[in-house]
């Protein structure tokens, strides 16, 4: 983690507020547009977008699209293949072979969701291209952020973004396709804030969100807030946010209240024992569905990315986040978890949880366990505890 000065960093909430303004970048490029993500769908929002990839890959501009094999495995091939017809380069990481064969390497997803466009503008965050209301059927948008990047930043961004597409393009036999280098980055300074671009890969950097995490939450005075969709941290992690609720330091999580994983969502349940008996609050987020994985400490530093807090994030998937060191964005941050707090969300009071229907802590326990095996036969077992 290298954090950079010099940069103009945007928080942009919900699909509201993300999807106008990529596709206004990828509507002014020029040479080159790069995007990653696990989820595309061809709904409202995955067809503005890719109406704009298309209108820019016809006018000249190359368009390299990396969708995840697992989590755009719904992706139309129609649509797959409009895209490639004006243009686009689509790639697919890691393509399902079958539902029935199962391997390590299949949980090793791309789940980083980011956007490049001329070296002079970026986007990194939780949000898929998926509609805001895809999939939950409430009225409520999907709870998530993003960041829209310009500086020195982006200079960390595009080599490992290109790294991943020409280690893709390498393997299934298209290292050669026209167009293949990257632009230049040479961005100057395009603001006042400091920023760190922080991702998880399979290689030398397997344990680096982790580690933001824990030296953020380490270092941690007055406040700790976390909106976390999939909430489930190992050992280390837990430790230290207990330790930090231990020396006095306010700790609120705000995780789903409503899920689309819930096995997952029991397992991580179990946890809530130990966290509430150490005086930290838990909240449980009702008014939609729950996507975002930001942080807040001290009102001095913020993070915003795809990483969840849990062990399929900080083990197996690629991963992306952003660190900001500046007091504005994090107070912009804090401010907008704690309205969704104060809004959307529901308090899980300490003495009720303990009192909860016995029926409920056995089908905890079973998740856990079923979660526990999971991550046993991934082979992280051992670094999750």
């Amino acid at each position: 983690m290298r954090p950079v000065a010099g940069n103009r960093v945007t928080l942009l909430r919900n699909g509201a507020e993300f999807f106008p303004a990529l596709v206004s970048a990828i509507d002014s490029a020029s040479e080159d547009v790069r995007l990653e993500t696990y989820i595309f769908a061809a709904d409202e929002a995955g067809r503005d977008v890719g109406g704009a990839l298309m209108r820019a890959a016809r006018r000249g501009v190359r368009v390299r699209v990396m969708i995840d094999g697992f989590g755009s495995r719904e992706l139309a091939p129609e649509f797959v293949a409009e895209l490639r017809a004006a243009g686009v380069v689509v790639q697919r990481f890691r393509p399902e072979r079958g539902w029935f064969s199962f391997r390590r390497s299949r949980l090793r997803r791309l789940h980083r969701k980011i956007a490049l466009v001329d070296a002079r503008v970026g986007f990194v965050g939780g949000i898929n291209i998926l509609d805001d209301h895809s999939g939950h059927g409430r009225a409520a948008p999907r709870y998530d952020y993003a960041v829209r990047l310009e500086g020195p930043i982006l200079g960390e961004i595009y080599p490992v973004v290109h790294r991943l597409w020409w280690l893709v393009a390498t393997l299934s036999g298209k290292e050669r396709q026209p167009g293949f280098l990257p632009p230049e980055v040479h961005p100057g300074p395009a603001g006042l804030t400091t920023a760190a671009f922080v991702y998880r890969d399979n290689f030398r950097h397997r344990h680096d969100i982790e580690a933001m995490y824990l030296g953020a939450i380490r270092g941690a005075r007055r406040e700790i807030l976390v909106a976390c969709a999939y909430f489930m941290p190992g050992w280390r992690v837990r430790h230290a946010l207990m330790e930090a609720a231990g020396r006095g330091v306010r700790i609120a999580i705000v995780v789903q209240g409503w899920s689309d994983h819930r096995v997952f969502q029991n397992a991580s349940r179990v946890l809530y024992s130990a966290l509430l008996d150490h005086g930290i609050e838990i909240y449980e987020y009702e008014r939609s569905e729950l996507h975002a994985k930001a942080a807040v400490v001290d009102g001095r530093w913020a993070t915003v990315g795809s990483s969840n807090l849990d062990p399929f994030s900080l083990f197996l998937a690629r991963e992306a986040n952003v660190a900001v060191y500046s007091e504005s964005f994090a107070r912009e941050v804090r401010d907008s978890i704690d309205r969704e707090i104060h809004g959307g969300a529901r308090a899980v009071p300490r003495l009720l949880w303990k009192r909860r229907a016995w029926t409920e802590r056995i089908a905890g326990w079973l998740a856990y366990g079923y979660a526990r095996l999971a991550m046993g036969i991934a082979g992280i077992g051992r670094r999750w505890n």
